[in-house]
């Protein structure tokens, strides 16, 4: 008979693909941990890993197994919810992934007003780019990711929040700052400050401009950023320009925000959403923080119709 202890160990292992630190995670010794996937192993007839592998990766029909034995796992969690819902409490753990170009922004708006809100909820974010927070929530490592959608993973659920514009901040004395009209062909100049790989606010730069090929011929030095601040600052002294997420200007001084500006011909939007695993159990203080997000966000931002989403993936 399989168990669902069985299943969790053969699930940690994969997520570790290390059988010591399978079983640390587990809480238990390496051996009892070998032994009830052996034994799982032999109920089945079949082999879930390769262990002449290291990593350990698992074998065909062991990828299979463990994706099932994550649905299941999955599904039984969700009797701890049912009875939660049912007392109407609001605990348990929420671990949060966020992408850096909403970070710095987004999580001072929300995160300590939802913990006081909510004091009886262990709340654990992390900043990651967003294929690593797809790539953890698919392994059970995170709750819920802040990133930009549409995804379009068929193992993955999207709840759209807010839709912010992506503008233009240039150095004090940039001449785009002085046209009247600013189109997006203006922006596709090798004058351009790009964060680094892995981003989708790059991607989405990408995709606006049609840039893949460019060369930055005209920059001071070559510099991928991971921070759009220090993006800013650069821009600051050496001159040229970037795009930034509408939420940066929520935390700007007058006299900084006339270093912004909007595209006249379109409104380039990223559409920010809450991500989880279809097999997601947590529903409660999922939609909880959803609806905490809406609230401290500026209304604007909550309508889908005021420009045009741009993809990233």
């Amino acid at each position: 008979m399989v168990t669902l202890t069985q299943l969790e160990y053969i699930v940690a292992v994969d997520t570790h693909r290390h059988f010591a630190t399978a079983a640390d995670s587990c809480f238990i010794t390496q051996p009892t941990l070998s032994m009830q996937i052996k034994k799982l192993e032999e109920f089945l007839d079949i082999t879930i890993f390769d262990r002449s592998k290291q990593p350990i990766i698992p074998t065909d029909v062991g990828i299979q197994i463990i994706e099932q034995a994550r649905i299941i796992l999955g599904e039984s969690k969700k009797i701890d919810e049912i009875v939660k819902n049912h007392r109407d409490t609001v605990e348990g753990s929420l671990k949060i992934g966020i992408i850096p170009t909403l970070a710095p922004f987004l999580l001072p708006m929300f995160i300590g007003d939802y913990i006081r809100n909510y004091p009886d909820v262990k709340v654990e974010v992390e900043e990651m780019v967003s294929d690593d927070i797809v790539s953890a929530l698919k392994k059970d490592l995170l709750d819920v990711g802040v990133f930009v959608t549409p995804l379009r993973d068929d193992k993955i659920k999207e709840v759209p929040l807010f839709y912010e514009e992506m503008m233009i901040y240039a150095h004090k004395d940039h001449e785009i700052l002085k046209q009247e009209i600013i189109e997006v062909k203006d922006i596709a100049t090798s004058e351009i400050w790009m964060l680094g790989d892995g981003h989708c606010f790059r991607n989405q730069v990408i995709n606006l401009c049609d840039m893949h090929s460019m060369q930055h011929q005209e920059l001071p030095f070559e510099f991928e950023s991971n921070s759009l601040e220090t993006l800013m600052k650069i821009i600051d002294r050496e001159g040229g320009f970037t795009l930034i997420p509408e939420l940066a200007t929520q935390y700007m001084s007058a006299e900084k925000l006339k270093q912004v500006k909007s595209f006249t011909n379109l409104h380039p939007l990223r559409e920010v959403s809450l991500v989880y695993s279809r097999h997601y159990s947590k529903n409660k203080l999922l939609n909880l923080l959803g609806e905490h997000i809406k609230k401290i966000i500026p209304t604007a931002y909550l309508d889908k119709n005021r420009g045009t989403i741009v993809e990233w993936n």
